[in-house]
């Protein structure tokens, strides 16, 4: 395909705009009239800052585009069959599908999904499981509790997801897996926690330290102060402890293996921002990251791109497993 100049400056254009239709976006989900109060946090108002992490005032189609990717997901079942089902600890919601690829001794991909950290499971996440099977990857969706019913503690998710990659390394040749070839990535909540599973002391686990071997964050959150001062606050019982224990960003001396952190220009000022300072962070640690920035994707879209090779999120998982 051959692009004229005009159309590369024009398509360049259209991308330093992106950013700024994000920011439009919010004026109209903000309710009608809105008078700028105090700043809580930067130069955000309470109203703006619960805005900014809900997804629904940003993102046109949200209910849509969920549906689409869970379809597709039930579609992949019936074409591809149903996932093996494991469980890794005691508790009903500690458990994963694990969609097999056909090769024997071959990497693994961890997926956590997202969901504010209360919705969501392992089987809306299985329609990016085709995208690795067709490339020699076993693909596992992690299920783990409802943080409202996790006594509203981030820190059980944050050990469910952990036990749950542990149990994997130990366990992929089960699979056919290879244990010395396991990457993690996540969405949203789930890029929260993946990114704090790459801050774990694996040897606690019996594990080496490099039993992770990369990770890829999509639309995350680093830093909880400005979560923990955003509506969010409802549903998680925050204090100074949880806060300072699940923000991976101040925690970047734990993290050794390579990350990508990926975020569209049509999310969220906040989810935007969070991504470029933790990517920011990470280099000036002297940390091996990559930053993948999506023009003109919403928050679901970006976690629509994991499941083909030629989006932004695809193609940083294939690239950071070497596939």
């Amino acid at each position: 395909m051959t692009l004229s100049r005009r159309a590369v400056l024009a398509s360049g254009a259209g991308l330093l705009a992106a950013p700024a239709l994000a920011q439009d976006g919010c004026q109209y989900g903000l309710p009608p009239g809105h008078v700028k109060g105090p700043p809580v946090w930067r130069d955000l108002d309470q109203v703006e800052l619960d805005a900014a992490y809900r997804q629904e005032v940003y993102h046109p189609l949200l209910d849509e585009t969920n549906a689409r990717i869970a379809a597709l997901s039930f579609e992949l079942r019936l074409r591809r069959g149903y996932p093996e089902r494991a469980t890794y600890g005691e508790h009903p919601d500690e458990g994963m599908d694990i969609y097999r690829a056909a090769a024997g001794r071959a990497p693994v991909f961890v997926f956590v999904h997202g969901g504010t950290w209360r919705y969501g499971n392992a089987g809306e996440s299985g329609f990016e499981a085709e995208m690795f099977m067709d490339r020699g990857a076993h693909f596992v969706a992690l299920d783990f509790s409802d943080v409202r019913e996790a006594n509203n503690d981030l820190g059980v998710l944050a050990d469910q997801v952990r036990r749950g990659i542990a149990w994997v390394v130990r366990n992929a040749g089960s699979f056919g897996g290879d244990p010395g070839r396991v990457y993690i990535g996540g969405h949203s909540s789930g890029g929260h926690l993946a990114a704090v599973a790459l801050t774990t002391d694996w040897t606690a686990f019996g594990l080496p330290p490099d039993a992770v071997k990369g990770g890829l964050l999509m639309s995350g959150m680093y830093d909880l102060e400005p979560v923990r001062l955003s509506y969010r606050s409802n549903y998680i019982a925050f204090t100074d402890a949880m806060e300072e224990a699940m923000s991976p960003q101040r925690h970047l001396d734990r993290i050794t293996a390579p990350v990508v952190v990926s975020y569209g220009t049509l999310e969220t000022p906040e989810f935007q921002r969070q991504a470029e300072e933790f990517a920011a962070a990470l280099e000036a640690a002297g940390k091996p990251v990559t930053l993948a920035v999506g023009r003109d994707y919403f928050h679901q879209d970006m976690w629509e791109t994991l499941g083909n090779p030629y989006g932004v999120n695809g193609r940083a998982a294939l690239g950071l497993m070497g596939l």
